[in-house]
């Protein structure tokens, strides 16, 4: 039976076959986030790097509206002077009401997003800062926050110009403008394009496809792939920047990918 912790009020975590799935459960408002869910979102991404028996993790909003509209206008708006106050930069990662994957630990183990619709904002930040993106073929994505006298705070103005073209990066940033699955798909911002209604089901299929790996090998992976991002060439190809590869070298996964090869049958690797 899958594991789920009923302490959350605005998300849920939900273990299964070694899946973590967390659910945004704020449809009335899109799912957008306030502190008191980015706090619970937060401890989710504790949990998901803590828990040996999680592999890979998906996340999703409820409902068919929207994954996630980003911060909650209204009640940013409720709190007035006070919201405003606490938007300054020393305390936008406390108070900005989102976490993607934070920044005060390492969570090598990959992340999923099953956009199953509207990603704008922060919600389109969320999806950005996780490795894959599956999208429902209604789902929407961009970042409005300079129609609102924000800017896409939450890593979205840092991320979107890496990982598509610049120009395309600073036309979606400055105008915002939304674009759809299809058009992020093109764009490299979407690995996969589902049919209505199936981005998760699509989802927990890839998250399957990266159980039959090794964790520790995938771990290593990502780590090497985004760490080496920060570094020239020559340098990203030293392997003491990694520690997960040091930790997958000392191992049994490397001998056991091995032997399960010769011995043409499923490898059994680490627990931990």
């Amino acid at each position: 039976m899958p594991g789920v912790h009923d302490e959350y009020q605005f998300i849920s975590y939900q273990v299964e076959d070694r899946i973590a799935t967390v659910t945004l459960k704020r449809p009335e408002v899109a799912n957008a986030i306030h502190p008191p869910a980015s706090a619970e979102l937060g401890d989710a991404w504790r949990r998901v790097r803590e828990d040996d028996t999680v592999w890979v993790a998906i996340l999703t909003g409820a409902g068919e509206r929207a994954f996630c509209a980003g911060l909650d206008l209204k009640w940013a708006a409720a709190q007035g002077e006070a919201w405003r106050q606490r938007s300054r930069p020393d305390l936008a990662a406390h108070y900005g009401g989102l976490v993607g994957v934070p920044s005060d630990f390492d969570l090598w183990k990959p992340i999923i997003a099953a956009v199953n619709g509207a990603a704008v904002g922060g919600g389109f930040e969320l999806a950005l800062a996780c490795d894959i993106v599956i999208a429902d073929e209604h789902a929407r994505f961009g970042c409005p926050e300079v129609k609102r006298g924000l800017i896409a705070a939450a890593g979205g103005v840092h991320r979107l110009p890496r990982q598509i073209p610049q120009k395309i990066a600073l036309g979606l940033l400055l105008t915002g403008k939304l674009i759809g699955a299809e058009e992020a798909h093109r764009l490299g911002l979407v690995n996969e394009v589902a049919p209505a209604g199936q981005a998760l089901a699509l989802a927990r299929g890839w998250a399957a496809e990266i159980l039959q790996a090794s964790p520790r090998a995938v771990q290593a992976t990502k780590q090497a792939a985004l760490l080496g991002l920060q570094l020239p060439f020559e340098q990203a190809l030293d392997e003491q920047n990694y520690p997960a590869i040091a930790r997958l070298r000392s191992s049994d996964d490397p001998l056991e990918g091995a032997r399960a090869f010769a011995e043409k049958r499923p490898p059994r690797w680490s627990e931990r």
